[in-house]
This record gives structure tokens, C-alpha cells and sequence, in this order.
């Protein structure tokens, strides 16, 4: 990282918190916040770092609102399968990783979300946690990190699978020891893995102890039918109303992929304030088309997450990319309305809407004086971006993850000229592929 507590991103264009841009400006960051935007020409004090804005548009760094960070090693292995992809290869993969294999995953997944533009992500836990916190922490990636927390179902293997009380004490445990480590970037969640792998009791407890704790809770929600048939099957309830029955509806709640909705489980949400998130490239091709417009309408805060990269990759360009095309599709072609999801709302997702999500939309989020330095600089001067009559628009359609050429996380430099500071890309490389292989053939998936 840069080892200079004042930084300067000389004569760039910048994204404003209206989604305007403004050009020829400097940036000046301290002690890891934006402490003033000025005109390009002002004085730049001696011993700050200086990064060179010329060509480049500064946009608040990307948040990966939900993603899985040990399954970097899945990689290619569940597009085009047929179901339960669940059962058949993610519990197999799972269970059979070791404590290095979660630390090298995960130095891979923030190599490759640094070079993404991404800031801060939400992980929805696995095991050996605190190997990913060791390796999250060296990043100088910011993180919402829990644990994969499941006590009943079938198929889930009973190293997988533990008893309400040590759930909870497991994922205390970790709360006591890792949050707001990596000078506090690191926060400890409260995670539910789905409503068909945690009990009620579960459920209810991991409401109550997140509460009492002021944080969050992670959890996949209303991913597949099977979640809304089991709820009526059982309680007579849809999910939103189960979970408001249970007491966990609330700010603190991010609900993860949120396509399987009726119209009044939108209004729970609303009502409670619950953070969602979408996956696009992850449901259109799997469970469908979520109601998002009508959520933006009701004034719900959406974020976006990859998923991780187990089908695809950690792009969020490639997200609001799949996602503005398979909106406008499924609901705009119908009602002839071409703007059923606007750029600037998708744009917005991938910022503002993740960091509300992660419960840092106060600090992060947008490029705004005395918010958090949390900052990707994209090279705009490229055949494919520039000359445009909107560049917010050809952003989110033209953009990709390697036209991020420098990012900033909490007022440190991360990745210089695409070149990434805080971890050794050949070293990730060389162990990812010898861990990667010898994983495959334990879990049988090679």
C-alpha cells in the first residue's frame, strides 16, 4: 500500500453524487478520507503521493454486495448444469476444503476484484473464515465477512451442518476476534446460508445476537421456488412473512439474489428497511427475472453481487451489463418503456446501493468531501469509451473490469497503473493452480 497518509488525484474527471461528471479537478485525500475537491492548478503539498488523473474518470470504488470468496477454485464448474448444482457439486466442493485452500481462494478472488475496481464486498461465509479474514486483511480490500452457517437439511454433510448454540458461538467467536480488524475495515456478519438449511430457532437467535451486537445479517433469499413452496408448505407463510414472524426483517438484513417476490413481501422490505441484492448473471439464467423496477419505484435500496466465480467472474461491469439488457427484455420490451432500468440506476446499484447494503452507505458509496477515500479510477481515453454524448451511459454498456487502472481503499493506494500493490499476483497464480487441481480431484469434480 502506499506508505504516504496524503494523496492527490491530479486533474481527473470525477463522478458527482448526481451521476454528473465533472472534469479538471483534484482530488485530495488524508488520512483516508476525501478532505477537499478542487480545481486543477491548486497547490498540491509536497509529500503527497500524486496519481495521474489526465484520461481518467474517478468513480466511488464497486461493492460486491454478495459474493463467495473460497469458491475462486470453482471456476467454469456450474454453468450449464443441470440441478441440484447445490447438492451435486457446491456441498462436495465445500466440504472438502482445507484451511489453505480458503486463504488462497480468497487472495485470488481480491487480486481479481482489486483489478475489477471493487472496494468492498460482502462474503456470505464458508469454512475457515478466519484464513479468508488473514487474507482479506492483506488485500486492503474493505469486507462484511461471516460465516456459512446451516443446522438441518438432507444433503448437507455434518461437517457442513452444526447445532443452533454452536452457530451462534462459532460466529461470536469470530465477532470477538476479527471485527473492525485491518484497521477497521473488516466487519463480522451474523450469516443464514437459506431458509431450507437453518431452523427457526436459528433463525430467531441469529436475529436476536446480530441485534445486540449492531451488526449485520447475510443471507440467500428467495433464490429458488423451493424456498417459497417450502414456507407455504410448512407455515402457511411466504418467506418475507416468515422471516418478519421470526423477528429478523430489518436494516441490518441483506438478503441476497430476492427474485421469487409477491407484491406485499416488496412492502415487508420496505417497511423493515431490508437491504437487497441482486445477482444478475447468476438468476436470469437460472431462476428468473426479479421485480426491480417496482422496488427502485418503492424506494427499496438494491445493490449488486457477483455471486462469485464459480459460473462467471467478479466483473460488477459485466453485472450491470447482463442486468440492464435482461430488465429491459423481460420488462421494458413488453410495455414499450426503454427506460425501465436506467444507467445511472444500475451505476448506482454498483456503488451506492452496495455500500447501503453493507451498511456503510454514510461512509462510502459516492465521491463526496469527508467520506472514505474508496475510489477506481478508469482510463477513459480508449477507442471504446470516448468520443460519447453520455458517458454514464457508455460506462455501463462498454466499460470492462480492465479499464480500472488505479484503485484506492481507505485513502491507500492499492493498484497503481494496473499494477496491484498489496499482494504478489505470481505467487496467487502459481498456488491457485496447484490447489485448484489437487481440490478437484478430492471433491471428484475433475
Amino acid at each position: 500500500m502506499s506508505p504516504k497518509d496524503d494523496v492527490v488525484i491530479k486533474n481527473c474527471s470525477y463522478l458527482q453524487p448526481d451521476f454528473a461528471v465533472a472534469k479538471a479537478k483534484n482530488i485530495y485525500i488524508s488520512r483516508g478520507r476525501i478532505r477537499a475537491i478542487a480545481d486543477a492548478g491548486e497547490e498540491i503539498p509536497p509529500d503527497a503521493e500524486v496519481i495521474k488523473g489526465d484520461g481518467k474518470l474517478v468513480i466511488p470504488g464497486l461493492v460486491d454486495a454478495h459474493t463467495h470468496v473460497a469458491q475462486q477454485f470453482l471456476r467454469g464448474r456450474t454453468l450449464d448444469e443441470f440441478p441440484m448444482v447445490w447438492a451435486r457439486i457446491l456441498v462436495p466442493y465445500e466440504s472438502n476444503l482445507t484451511a489453505d485452500d480458503v486463504y488462497w481462494s480468497t487472495k485470488l478472488a481480491c487480486l481479481e476484484m482489486i483489478k475489477s475496481g471493487t472496494t468492498s464486498f460482502a462474503d456470505s461465509g464458508g469454512p475457515f473464515m478466519e484464513k479468508a479474514i488473514m487474507a482479506i486483511v492483506e488485500s486492503g480490500l474493505r469486507a462484511a465477512v461471516t460465516r456459512s452457517t446451516m443446522d438441518m437439511g438432507a444433503f448437507v454433510p455434518d461437517n457442513m451442518r452444526h447445532s443452533v448454540e454452536d452457530n451462534l458461538k462459532m460466529t461470536e467467536t469470530l465477532y470477538r476476534q476479527y471485527h473492525n480488524t485491518g484497521e477497521g475495515r473488516i466487519k463480522i456478519w451474523f450469516g443464514l446460508r437459506s431458509l431450507l438449511t437453518c431452523s427457526r430457532e436459528l433463525i430467531k437467535e441469529t436475529a436476536a445476537i446480530s441485534r445486540s451486537l449492531a451488526t449485520g445479517v447475510h443471507m440467500h433469499f428467495t433464490e429458488h421456488r423451493d424456498e417459497v413452496s417450502y414456507c407455504l408448505e410448512n407455515y402457511k407463510l411466504r418467506p418475507a412473512e416468515y422471516l418478519q414472524s421470526l423477528g429478523l426483517l430489518g436494516p441490518n438484513l441483506l438478503t441476497a439474489h430476492n427474485v421469487i417476490l409477491a407484491e406485499k413481501e416488496l412492502e415487508l422490505l420496505k417497511e423493515y428497511g431490508v437491504k437487497v441484492v441482486h445477482c444478475p448473471r447468476s438468476n436470469l439464467g437460472n431462476h428468473g427475472f426479479p421485480k426491480t423496477p417496482r422496488m427502485l419505484q418503492m424506494g427499496i435500496s438494491v445493490g449488486l453481487g457477483s455471486d462469485g466465480a464459480a459460473a462467471s467472474s467478479l466483473s460488477l461491469f459485466d453485472e450491470m451489463r447482463v442486468f440492464r439488457s435482461g430488465i429491459h427484455a423481460f420488462w421494458g420490451l413488453p410495455y414499450f418503456d426503454p427506460v425501465v432500468m436506467p444507467a445511472k440506476e444500475l451505476l448506482k446499484m454498483a456503488t451506492l446501493g452496495g455500500a447501503n447494503a453493507l451498511l456503510l452507505g454514510e461512509e462510502t458509496g459516492s465521491i463526496e468531501v469527508g467520506k472514505k477515500a474508496d475510489l477506481a479510477l478508469i482510463n477513459i481515453d480508449q477507442p471504446h469509451l470516448q468520443p460519447t454524448y453520455n458517458l454514464v451511459n457508455t460506462l455501463v454498456e462498454a466499460a470492462t473490469s480492465k479499464d480500472i487502472s488505479d484503485l484506492i481503499i481507505d485513502g491507500k493506494v492499492v493498484m497503481k497503473e494496473r499494477s496491484v500493490l498489496t499482494l504478489d499476483e505470481e505467487e496467487i497464480m502459481f498456488e491457485s493452480q496447484k490447489r485448484f487441481r489437487e481440490l478437484g480431484i478430492r471433491a471428484g469434480l475433475l
